[in-house]
């Protein structure tokens, strides 16, 4: 896998790249959320990984990175679902007129065993 590139003047933690990479493993038309990244690192919690992705997620694709109801990046909706739109990614509707979301369901991706280690160092 290629990795994306990332801004060379801040120095990243371990935790930081570990979260940054999981973001970057997420195959096109397919989520994760901040939670699956905790604990697929297994350390920290939304919390943490939300703030990495705040703070460097414009160098990997941050949208397939969303809360657990499926909400797009407050702020941030539009962008969002321009790239949902264009990777196929399923969405949804709870009702006429409410926020758009990622339907969880079919878009939530489960990693294979290979990537348990880390996504880069998955083989090719």
């Amino acid at each position: 896998m290629d990795r994306m590139e990332r801004p060379a003047d801040h120095a990243l933690t371990d935790y930081a790249d570990r979260v940054l990479t999981w973001a970057e493993a997420v195959p096109p038309g397919r989520v994760l959320t901040y939670g699956d990244i905790a604990g697929l690192i297994g350390q920290g919690g939304p919390r943490q990984v939300g703030r990495v992705m705040a703070t460097y997620g414009g160098a990997v694709p941050w949208w397939r990175v969303v809360r657990a109801d499926g909400l797009p990046l407050p702020g941030q909706e539009r962008r969002a679902l321009e790239h949902y739109r264009a990777e196929s990614t399923p969405l949804r509707d709870l009702v006429p007129g409410s926020p758009t979301r990622v339907d969880m369901r079919r878009a939530r991706w489960q990693p294979d065993p290979d990537h348990l280690a880390g996504p880069a160092d998955a083989p090719d």
